[in-house]
């Protein structure tokens, strides 16, 4: 008996799939669906292949009420810009959720994951950032520092943008590109302390081992949003700034205690117990566990997860097959 598999290439998911009001729906569902408890989703499989400063990642996670899961392979090799390669690549695989058959193909190159991250980040700031932001800074000059900042401004719409790398023209090229995609300045800001001075909301984007953004540095009324800090060894966020923050957020606890900023802040001893911490999905259902005052400093912790894979594969493959795009295989 043949079945049907349906491929989708990069390019025409990027005709259905974009970095909208949309997408931050999507993935806010999927984190209230995630606070739950009912839905499906494994430790990540992680691979790190150091010689070639890569890292590989596999995540899934089955939503209840959903006809299909999204099991997500996601390669990282960030030394590729060096030889004209982008630094993210992978593809989803829809299966359903019936039978367990595969459904389809999203050939992505990492698309998707850089949209549903990105409205991740951008569902961060709507919740925890303060309600007025003038200027927002972003600390990483790759594609999600693009991305992330596009997605706030669709929920906090600044008038400025500071953008920090390490290569300063680098810094320059990506705050250009978001001056042209958002209708704002942006400049590139040398100094990471000033950038963060000035900004009422902080997006760190960067692979690091080491912090780029310092404790002594806060300030009444900053957002952060950290999401590079995905897998050990990373580390974006100074430890010394959870013992200021009125509320910390990370999307998934078990995920944040291994692999994001919460395992530094623990392994530092600056946070000593995670009892009590609302995951973002309990903030996507109740705000109040979230910012309670403009003059508070927040912080949530992206490390990433299965459910957003599920639910952004599940809407970019309905929105595709709808419009007839792809091709389909025998299998």
């Amino acid at each position: 008996m043949t079945r049907d598999i349906h491929i989708l290439t990069e390019a025409e998911l990027r005709r259905f799939v974009s970095v909208d009001e949309t997408a931050i729906d999507i993935v806010a569902k999927a984190f209230a669906s995630l606070a739950g408890g009912e839905v499906i989703m494994p430790p990540i499989l992680s691979m790190d292949i150091p010689s070639e400063h890569g890292e590989v990642d596999v995540k899934t996670a089955y939503i209840p009420g959903f006809d299909g899961f999204a099991v997500k392979i996601s390669p990282g090799f960030f030394n590729n810009p060096k030889i004209g390669l982008p630094s993210t690549n992978g593809l989803m695989i829809l299966f359903s959720a019936k039978t367990g058959v595969v459904e389809a193909v999203l050939l992505d190159n990492g698309y998707l994951t850089d949209v549903r991250t990105a409205a991740a980040g951008g569902l961060a700031a709507k919740l925890m950032a303060p309600s007025v932001v003038d200027t927002a800074g972003v600390m990483g000059t790759g594609a999600q520092a693009r991305l992330q900042i596009e997605a706030a401004h669709l929920v906090r719409p600044f008038k400025k943008v500071l953008v920090w790398g390490r290569d300063a023209e680098k810094a320059r090229a990506c705050a250009s590109d978001i001056a042209a995609r958002l209708g704002v300045e942006a400049v590139a800001e040398t100094d990471p302390a000033q950038l963060v001075a000035e900004s009422q909301l902080v997006v760190t984007t960067t692979p690091s081992a080491e912090a780029v953004l310092k404790a002594d540095w806060l300030h009444p009324g900053l957002h952060i949003t950290a999401m590079g800090s995905d897998q050990t060894g990373k580390n974006e966020i100074d430890p010394n700034v959870f013992p200021h923050l009125a509320a910390y957020v990370p999307d998934r606890i078990s995920q944040c205690e291994i692999l994001g900023e919460l395992r530094s802040a623990l392994a530092a001893g600056t946070v000593k117990t995670t009892e009590g911490l609302p995951e973002l999905g309990q903030v996507v259902l109740d705000p109040s566990l979230g910012r309670k005052s403009d003059q508070d400093i927040t912080l949530c912790d992206l490390t990433g997860t299965g459910a957003q894979d599920t639910a952004i594969a599940t809407y970019a493959f309905a929105a595709a097959t709808k419009a007839g795009a792809g091709v389909t295989v025998e299998a």
